[in-house]
C-alpha cells in the first residue's frame, strides 16, 4: 500500500490559503474542460474547490481524496451536490473503471511510484479517454514548502512526458503554465522561505499578475512556468 507523504496539517493550511486565488483556479479549471468528457474522476480533490467548479459543467463527477481527515471534510462540503460522488482513493491501486477522464492537479509529485500512479489513472479511464495532469515545474524550485507538503520531485515537460509514456499513455498536449508564478514562487519559498498561504502576496498575485500572465500565455507558450500541464490519451 502506498503511503500519504507530507504533513497533512500543513497541506490543508496551504490548500485553504490557495483557495483564495480565484483567478488562478479558474484558469486551471478552463485548461482541463475540453478533455473531461461526460463522467470524469478527480484524483486528489483536496478541499473540493476544483470539483465544485467542474461539476457545474458536467452531468456527473467523482471526487476522491486519500487523507481520511480531508475525506471527511470533502464529503461534508459536497454533501449538497447530488451530481458529485465522493470516494477515498490512494494511488497506485488495482481498481478498474470506465470514466471519461481522470484529472489530477498537484498530486503526482507526492507519489514515489508516479508511473504506477499514472497506470492506475489510465486503468480508471475508458479507451480514448484522457488523463489530465498538472504538476509543479523545475527541480531547482524545490523549497522547504515543497518538502513540508510532501513533494518528492518537481517536473519538466520531458520528465512528465517520459513518465506518462512509460505508463502506457499517449501524450497529446504538454506545456508550461504560469511563467511569472514560477519566479514569484521561487522568491517567496526558496529565497524568503515562506509558505504559500493566504495573504497580501497571494491576493496581489491573483488579482494583478495572474490575469496578465494568462492573457500573454494564450498568445505565446512560455519556455518555463510554475506548472507543467499535460493531456494524454488511453490507447484504444
Amino acid at each position: 500500500m502506498a503511503e500519504i507523504t507530507g504533513d497533512q496539517r500543513v497541506q490543508s493550511e496551504v490548500l485553504e490559503g490557495l483557495a483564495t486565488a480565484v483567478n488562478h483556479r479558474r484558469w486551471f479549471v478552463e485548461l482541463a474542460v475540453p478533455y473531461l468528457g461526460d463522467d470524469p474522476i478527480e484524483i486528489g480533490s483536496g478541499l473540493g474547490d476544483y470539483a465544485l467548479e467542474w461539476s457545474q459543467l458536467l452531468p456527473r463527477f467523482t471526487a476522491t481524496e486519500a487523507d481520511p481527515d480531508r475525506l471527511v471534510q470533502l464529503k461534508e462540503r459536497l454533501a449538497d451536490q447530488p451530481s458529485i460522488d465522493v470516494r477515498q482513493m490512494l494511488l497506485p491501486h488495482d481498481a478498474r473503471g470506465t470514466y471519461s477522464a481522470a484529472v489530477s492537479y498537484n498530486v503526482l509529485e507526492h507519489i514515489e511510484d508516479h508511473v504506477g500512479a499514472l497506470r492506475s489513472m489510465r486503468d480508471l479511464v475508458r479507451p480514448g479517454g484522457a488523463v489530465i495532469i498538472i504538476v509543479p515545474a523545475f527541480q531547482f524550485a524545490m523549497s522547504p514548502a515543497d518538502i513540508a507538503t510532501g513533494h518528492v520531485r518537481r517536473y519538466t515537460k520531458k520528465t512528465l512526458q517520459a513518465a506518462m509514456t512509460e505508463a502506457g499513455l499517449t501524450v497529446e498536449k504538454i506545456h508550461y503554465a504560469n511563467a511569472l508564478g514560477l519566479i514569484g514562487y521561487f522568491m517567496a519559498t526558496k529565497v524568503f522561505r515562506l509558505m504559500p498561504k493566504e495573504g497580501p502576496m497571494v491576493k496581489v498575485y491573483d488579482t494583478v499578475v495572474l490575469p496578465a500572465t494568462k492573457a500573454a500565455e494564450q498568445v505565446v507558450r512560455p519556455p518555463f512556468g510554475q506548472s507543467v500541464f499535460a493531456v494524454a490519451r488511453v490507447p484504444a
